[in-house]
């Protein structure tokens, strides 16, 4: 796992921009925390998944510089940077099995079978997935191939961070629930550095231990969970 520095980071989709508003991110200068499990959370248009975007390096940001670790990584690929993203649709091979859908990744960087299927099927029983580990993907329901998307985010434990962009969008309420809790159990297991994207201070809330509030592409507050409970700075 790593820290993540965000150093005066901003972001314009258009071609030169000259004031504030021509940036969707404006401005961020934080650190995550390495094995922090943290929430980027805002409406719609804030500049949340642009940030996210930029750390996975989806994006390259405007102004401002990365830092993993100390090490500049702005101008790496999403590869280099050895991170593991959810989207908020599933995106999964829908010819594999479940179980070879989580392989995947594993075998992809030579990890020896053994470990292979020891990860794997930590990873189906963490997901509620071990009975259907032998079909094909392309007969489950949304929610289930998100299920899948989810364990291929974390069936690695050799990431630098996990970011996860609204990925239980399309779950339904109790799942939610129950997956909420698993992720927040395995971030107090592994301790993986964890980045959260949601619309949803309930989930925000519940998994974070610390949030980013962020509203027309700023961040407005941040604080844990009961920080920003008892004494909200933006409504």
């Amino acid at each position: 796992m790593a820290r993540i520095d965000c150093n005066h980071i901003r972001h314009a989709y258009g071609p030169h921009p000259k004031s504030d508003k021509d940036y969707a991110l404006k401005e961020v200068h934080h650190a995550f925390e390495d094995g922090g499990a943290y929430a980027l959370l805002g409406p719609s248009g804030c500049g949340k998944t642009t940030l996210l975007n930029i750390i996975s390096g989806l994006l390259y940001p405007s102004h401002g510089e990365l830092l993993f670790d100390g090490k500049d990584v702005t101008n790496l690929s999403t590869q280099e940077r050895n991170i593991a993203q959810v989207f908020q649709f599933p995106v999964i091979y829908d010819t594999m099995t479940v179980y070879d859908n989580l392989a995947f990744p594993l075998r992809n960087r030579g990890v020896p079978e053994p470990d292979v299927d020891r990860k794997v099927r930590e990873t189906l029983e963490m997901t509620g997935l071990a009975d259907m580990a032998k079909r094909k993907a392309r007969g489950l329901t949304a929610d289930q191939k998100q299920k899948i998307s989810l364990g291929r985010g974390l069936v690695r434990s050799d990431v630098n961070a996990i970011l996860f962009d609204e990925p239980l969008t399309v779950i339904d309420p109790h799942m939610k629930w129950v997956l909420r809790s698993q992720l927040k159990q395995l971030h107090r297991r592994f301790g993986f550095t964890m980045v959260y994207v949601t619309h949803d201070q309930t989930e925000a809330l519940t998994f974070a231990e610390n949030v980013v509030v962020m509203y027309e592409g700023e961040v407005v507050q941040i604080g844990s969970p009961a920080e920003l409970f008892e004494r909200p700075k933006h409504t």
